[in-house]
């Protein structure tokens, strides 16, 4: 029998987290059934379960894959960049994953111990690029970095409530500067 490269099957993953994130979105945990999984990645269960375990390994991964790419954007662009890509319509399935996370967060304590161990990323990405911003005499520096990490998360939470809820999103370009403005070092560089 030939053997599969690692390419193909770091491919086939990722054929799967696509697949499974607008899954996820679109129909919830539960509504994820196998046979949905099935036709959103266009592979049978034995494909998708050679990769996962099980379907809450499937999810707790497909959360860990969106925990890193928005830990990325936050590394390069910060996390304001996080929330205006949630306004675009390429973060529809994010956003959907993301209300799902937040769904078995509050009311899974086994996963939300599972998920404890993996969550730290999107924290420390913010700080350490506050950090960065602070050194280069761009961020404020009459506010803690670890306050205005908390208040960048916080306005994230409310910006995926906001969107969760169905309230309009096409006004919250100028809401997003003004929150970038405001931890934004005020007046020339020293």
């Amino acid at each position: 029998m030939p053997r599969v490269s690692q390419d193909h099957l770091e491919a086939r993953r990722h054929q799967i987290l696509d697949g499974a994130r607008v899954c996820f979105a679109r129909y919830g945990y539960e509504g994820a059934t196998v046979r949905r999984l099935e036709e959103a990645t266009g592979l049978s269960r034995g494909a998708i379960f050679h990769h996962f375990r099980d379907k809450e390994s499937l999810f707790l991964a497909l959360a860990e894959d969106d925990a890193h790419r928005m830990a990325d954007v936050v590394a390069r662009e910060g996390l304001v960049q996080v929330m205006r890509d949630l306004l675009s319509t390429d973060g529809a399935d994010w956003l959907g994953s993301r209300l799902e996370l937040s769904r078995r967060l509050r009311t899974d304590p086994e996963f939300r111990a599972r998920w404890a161990e993996r969550s730290e990323q999107l924290t420390i990405a913010t700080r350490q690029r506050l950090e960065r911003q602070r050194e280069a005499g761009n961020l404020r520096d009459d506010i803690d970095v670890a306050v205005l990490t908390s208040y960048l998360e916080l306005v994230l939470e409310g910006l995926v409530s906001h969107l969760a809820m169905g309230l309009p999103a096409d006004d919250l370009e100028p809401v997003l500067d003004l929150v970038e403005s405001s931890v934004r070092r005020a007046g020339p560089k020293p």
